[in-house]
């Protein structure tokens, strides 16, 4: 997510209610310290919940197949069936048979339900602090890709900015931004600092929730950008681009956009 996301987003009716006990519980899998993992099918409940809440998915939006929403969410296929069917079952989304079937935003999703799909205030701490440490490993494997990167990963790389251009859902999208930014930690060589790079990495996509696409496609530029530099060898050029991507995410992830919609 990039400051396009920021200067085209326009959530609406976001929370700031949530879970207020110490025990608070991190959005994905695995737990950051001091807070509660959620179970995964909550976890997905909350991530597609808030996106209904900040505008994100809109009325009557069609939601990606079942497998694709487990891939766009990096859950199982089973976790996204139960979480989907979940929030069936409390109205959030409804399902449709036939040709033009699949699963849909409500019409109206019950204001009340979307209300207790917020995250805490704790949580959003937290995602805000691991943004800021990915923001420093990104500078770093950023800087060391334009030395090291190969002509193979670099194609590689450009291949993946052709496929988030045409992707077609949210989910399509994360799945080839994430490995793009792995890639980019690939090319480092930094050797086992980039294992960590990936980890912190992986729990920030944890995080994630659907955006629309056409944020999303904007938010490419960034990618694009990117290339060019590493190609050209253009170290501070290329650390400067990261550096941008990473930052806004305080303001483009849940936590900041419902801030912005709070105020």
């Amino acid at each position: 997510m990039t400051r396009q996301l920021e200067d085209t987003a326009s959530p609406a009716g976001a929370s700031s209610s949530g879970a207020s006990s110490t025990g608070a519980s991190r959005i994905g899998a695995g737990a950051l310290a001091g807070i509660d993992r959620r179970s995964a099918i909550d976890a997905v409940r909350l991530r597609i919940g808030m996106a209904i809440s900040l505008g994100l998915l809109k009325p009557g939006e069609r939601l990606p197949d079942q497998e694709d929403v487990a891939l766009g969410l990096s859950v199982s296929p089973i976790t996204a069936r139960r979480a989907l069917a979940s929030l069936a079952d409390q109205g959030v989304v409804v399902r449709r048979r036939g040709r033009a079937g699949g699963t849909f935003v409500a019409d109206e999703p019950p204001r009340q339900v979307l209300a207790e799909l917020t995250a805490s205030p704790a949580e959003s701490q937290a995602v805000n602090r691991l943004v800021d440490r990915r923001l420093l490993f990104e500078c770093a494997v950023t800087h060391y890709a334009a030395i090291n990167a190969t002509a193979e990963q670099l194609d590689e790389l450009e291949r993946l900015t052709r496929d988030m251009a045409s992707s077609a859902n949210w989910s399509d999208y994360h799945q080839a931004d994430e490995q793009f930014h792995q890639l980019v930690g690939t090319a480092s060589g930094l050797g086992t600092a980039v294992e960590v790079y990936h980890e912190t990495l992986a729990e920030l996509y944890a995080y994630f929730i659907p955006y629309p696409i056409e944020l999303l496609h904007k938010s490419n530029c960034d990618h694009v950008k990117l290339v060019a530099a590493l190609r050209a060898g253009d170290v501070p050029g290329a650390v400067e681009v990261s550096r941008k991507h990473v930052d806004i995410l305080h303001r483009t992830m849940f936590m900041g956009l419902a801030a912005r919609t709070n105020t």
